[in-house]
């Protein structure tokens, strides 16, 4: 999967961080997963090929106002 594959449904929609608009979350048309940019959270150690991160609620709540839910 590349970038451009992914629709961005929050931050500014450049690709590039800034004024406030990260992390950012993706979705994955092919699959209609989502694909999660944000801060490394080191709360404990997820299995290996996963991670952590850490979203702001207004982050997900400006994604689930794009997708209209």
């Amino acid at each position: 999967m590349t970038r451009e594959e992914l629709t961005r449904l929050t931050g500014n929609g450049n690709g590039t961080c800034g004024k406030d608009d990260c992390p950012n979350i993706y979705r994955d048309e092919a699959d209609g997963g989502f694909v999660i940019q944000g801060d490394m959270c080191e709360a404990f150690q997820p299995p290996a090929g996963e991670a952590l991160v850490k979203i702001p609620e207004h982050v997900l709540r400006e994604a689930v106002r794009v997708l209209g839910w």
